[in-house]
């Protein structure tokens, strides 16, 4: 049976013709969602045309977009802005969960238009906002259009659990070093020999800032950046899909289509050996993390993180009342600045009396410390060395070298007694047998180097930071200009006694004094 449906005409003078536009929106990108949508389009411009006093004001669509969140669909952000324009007199759309399966969105959308008495048309649900005298009806038909989004979530939530579980799920976005061939994630060989060239660097002294400097050098970049940075090489040094294994749900999308947050323990996490073909072996993944371990406990940090952090956050201490400094603005109509202030000093000045310390005060007192220091290297730092190293403290850092180059040199072995076994020089029983030994022997390295870094942590770290700073001095020219590089380098943490004068904190223990200028 034919259903008619009567659409009731907005109250304009007679004869005056109403500029009606029309929204459609699909889902997903495939070819059957954009039949749809060109089907939706053909049928408002002949709906629109066939109607004497109605002039298509326009055909307002997004494809492939969810109708979760208004801010995710910038044509209908556009409808909106077109309509507090007087460009629209009504809008036309197929029904509530085209325009929004979110009821907050819909009623917003809905009673923004009202206040500018612009009705909009569900075909589907047969409502006209401009004859509607209550959102009653309008709330309980958006909620069911959300509830309905939620349950067709769900099941594509357990869909992907299950793809999770088989070990069939295909990631979304190929890390850098692998590409999609069309059905799964193969190796990008120019890509991949730069993933080498990271970890072994890694592995082999090389600090992450060198790492990011050689490669912006040579002009190479990223997949989805123009340049390479420290977050960049981190998150990359800590993917294990590079050992050819994937940890599915890493993230996850909170309630009400929240935006994705990342999963400690929250979601199950499903763990797939040998998805894919590795760059990295799984024994130079597992000595990466822990150099970056070792790194972070030197650095005394908890981990590496992507968030931007500003070089002296976290380091800068009240002499007065031991609290951290944070970073500010100071607004001036003729010169804004940067200051750090006491926390304390900021929430209760009888708390704490110490007043904010200029950004560029404690720039130019770093630079004057590190001229110091390179003027007088052989008074400063190289007795200092050698106290350090009368104490015993070498033999324990040349061990720890030692066992660093035979980790390395183990990893090698085992690389070539796989290479071996594959060409079938040598049979499984060899193989298996030479393997045993040689993870043994990894694992006494990787004991006895533990012990030495626990016991010997504090000295080990002081000596190797003050001889990289004697280096440092001994190979440079007075700096003439700050370098942040250069304090997150060597500055451990500035104690501020006054606005006139700071302690500067040097990761190999020295203290040095400077007044602020």
């Amino acid at each position: 049976m034919k259903t008619v449906t009567r659409i009731t005409p907005v109250a304009e003078p007679v004869g005056q013709t109403i500029k009606v536009a029309a929204y459609c929106r699909v889902s997903t990108g495939n070819d059957d969602q954009l039949e749809s949508l060109t089907a939706q389009k053909q049928h408002y411009e002949q709906m629109i045309s066939s109607r004497n006093n109605w002039c298509l004001a326009g055909i307002y669509y997004d494809e492939g977009i969810t109708g979760t969140n208004i801010y995710q669909r910038p044509s209908l952000l556009r409808l909106i802005s077109d309509c507090e324009a007087h460009k629209i007199d009504m809008v036309l759309t197929k029904s509530i969960s085209r325009l929004s399966r979110n009821v907050t969105d819909c009623l917003y959308i809905v009673r923004r238009l009202k206040e500018l008495s612009i009705p909009i048309f569900f075909e589907k649900e047969r409502i006209n906002t401009g004859t509607l005298d209550s959102e009653l009806l309008l709330s309980v038909m958006s909620a069911i259009a959300e509830n309905e989004s939620e349950m067709i979530s769900q099941n594509i939530t357990w869909g992907i659990n299950n793809r999770f579980r088989n070990g069939t799920f295909k990631l979304s976005y190929p890390p850098f070093g692998y590409k999609w061939n069309g059905t799964e994630m193969i190796i990008d060989k120019n890509e991949a020999t730069i993933v080498k060239e990271i970890f072994d660097k890694y592995l082999h002294g090389h600090t992450i800032t060198s790492i990011v400097n050689s490669l912006n050098e040579r002009g190479l970049h990223p997949k989805r950046s123009p340049k390479w940075s420290n977050n960049t090489i981190i998150r990359m040094l800590k993917n294990e899909k590079y050992t050819g294994d994937v940890i599915f749900q890493k993230t996850y999308r909170g309630p009400h289509f929240k935006q994705r947050t990342n999963n400690h323990g929250e979601r199950d996490q499903f763990y797939c050996a040998n998805h894919h073909e590795a760059i990295i072996t799984k024994d130079d993944f597992a000595l990466a993390q822990e150099l970056m371990k070792q790194h972070r406990k030197e650095k005394n940090i908890t981990s590496y993180t992507t968030n931007k952090r500003y070089a002296l956050s976290g380091k800068i201490i009240c002499g007065e009342c031991g609290a951290y400094f944070i970073r500010r603005t100071h607004a001036s109509k003729t010169n804004p600045y940067i200051a750090w202030c006491c926390k304390n000093h900021i929430s209760n000045k009888s708390v704490c009396s110490m007043l904010f310390i200029r950004n560029d005060a404690i720039e130019t007192a770093f630079t004057t410390m590190l001229n110091k220091l390179i003027f007088a290297k052989d008074i400063i730092l190289k007795p200092l060395v050698h106290k350090i190293i009368s104490n015993g403290t070498d033999d324990n850092i040349t061990r720890i070298k030692e066992l660093e180059k035979m980790l390395i040199s183990l990893t090698d072995k085992k690389r070539q007694l796989q290479d071996l076994l594959g060409k079938g020089f040598i049979d499984s029983v060899i193989f298996t047998r030479e393997q045993n030994v040689l993870m043994k022997n990894r694992d006494d390295c990787l004991t006895e180097l533990e012990a030495l870094n626990r016991d010997t942590s504090s000295e080990t770290t002081a000596l190797a930071s003050l001889k990289e700073l004697l280096y440092f001095c001994n190979h440079s020219n007075m700096q003439t200009e700050y370098n942040e590089d250069l304090l997150s380098r060597f500055e451990s943490k500035i104690t501020v006694h006054s606005r006139n004068e700071i302690a500067i904190e040097l990761k190999c223990g020295l203290i040095l004094r400077e007044v602020l200028k």
